[in-house]
């Protein structure tokens, strides 16, 4: 959208020192940290020129970075609990030398933003229909505050009990997106000045984490509301214990090994071969469960691995396949160095940690029981897309 009135900036402040819910930026929804979904949203916004992520915590800069952000080093002074929003946004704006254009202020604690709706907040600052906009649901509650006397309502008279249909509307801001004009916010270093308009966004876009509870509700809500986006890469990896079984094995009297694998998996193999869709298994050890299981499914293994990495590296040399498209799906340890090469380092739930902390993604699946399929059925639907776009 860059052009007369200059370009549109999205910036996300996103500070480590948070309180309620620790490193809060960071918590998944849906296998996605938080500010992974406030980027996505924002790079999926076909108006937002530039998505910026205000941030004075390295590790909060890395996955920004990460999930296609710039960033902006904010200063201690403004990055403390009392510090406000505004600052923030002031100091970013001062960094990238953006003078004029629009702003769009994104709270990384509203995991459920359309990019439709920033698209349309946008336009409307754009064509001067408001100078400055916040996003709102419709609400009719009853909203109270406890006095001295007892119980006062606020925004009706606690002797009349009209009904819903005979009261005013009313808006309830929802936090999750601010867009105004950059010289009138510079002017007034507040995010409300001017013309203020109301984006009317989904009820299910409400939800604003500041609690461990709302993290958790959030969760639940994810599949319903935010389906898993597709995932474009051009070749899947995985480790095989934890990933393709449970991580438990089975051994009778006479020493002979037994696991249990999902034929749903197997019909996710058989779906990513059909689409053309390369998959390799590497495995630490050398067991003939492995062996048999890749040709059950009739692709790569090797097995017998101490440097995961490694192997992974020369087999992406000996195909040609650029790293930064591949997803590897692990669920230990020994899996990070395969992490640390790959565009899209994908983790089982059940996974170690240390696994969960560095995968860009985390299903919610669980290894043995359908998260190969998961995996599949995200690649796949990439590569539908892309077909249709061809």
């Amino acid at each position: 959208m860059t052009g007369a009135r200059g370009e549109v900036v999205a910036l996300i402040p996103a500070r480590g020192g948070s309180q309620g819910v620790p490193r809060k930026n960071l918590r998944r929804v849906g296998g996605v940290p938080l500010l992974g979904r406030a980027i996505g949203s924002a790079l999926a916004a076909s108006h937002i020129d530039r998505v910026v992520v205000s941030t004075d915590d390295p590790e909060i800069a890395a996955v920004a970075r990460e999930w296609g952000a710039e960033i902006v080093d904010r200063p201690a002074a403004i990055s403390g609990s009392t510090a406000s929003s505004e600052s923030a946004l002031l100091h970013g704006l001062d960094v990238l030398g953006v003078d004029r254009g629009v702003l769009v202020f994104i709270q990384a604690t509203s995991p459920f933003i359309d990019p439709v709706d920033l698209d349309a907040a946008v336009q409307r600052v754009i064509d001067g229909d408001a100078d400055s906009l916040f996003s709102a649901v419709e609400s009719w509650g009853f909203i109270w505050r406890d006095g001295v006397d007892g119980a006062v309502g606020v925004n009706h008279d606690l002797r009349v009990r009209p009904r819903r249909q005979d009261r005013e509307m009313e808006y309830l801001e929802t936090g999750a997106f601010y867009v105004m004009d950059v010289e009138g916010f510079r002017r007034a270093e507040h995010r409300f000045f001017g013309r203020v308009g109301i984006a009317v966004v989904p009820e299910h876009s409400a939800i604003e984490i500041d609690t461990e509870q709302q993290l958790a509700i959030s969760s639940a809500l994810a599949p319903l509301v935010s389906p898993a986006a597709p995932l474009d890469v051009e070749a899947i990896v995985t480790d095989f214990d934890g990933v393709h079984t449970d991580d438990h094995a089975y051994v009778d009297q006479d020493g002979h090994e037994f696991v249990a694998v999902s034929r749903e998996d197997g019909m996710g193999v058989s779906l990513l071969r059909r689409a053309g869709v390369p998959l390799l298994i590497l495995s630490t050890e050398t067991n003939p469960v492995v062996r048999a299981r890749a040709a059950k499914l009739g692709v790569d293994v090797i097995q017998g691995l101490d440097d995961k990495g490694a192997a992974l590296a020369a087999w992406a040399a000996r195909t040609g396949i650029d790293l930064e498209r591949v997803a590897y799906l692990g669920n230990d340890v020994n899996d990070l160095g395969c992490f640390d090469l790959v565009g899209w380092p994908v983790a089982v739930p059940d996974a170690h940690p240390r696994v969960l902390a560095s995968a860009r993604i985390v299903l919610s699946r669980p290894g043995g029981d359908g998260a190969v399929r998961e995996l599949a059925e995200r690649v796949l639907r990439s590569l539908e897309s892309r077909r249709k776009v061809s």
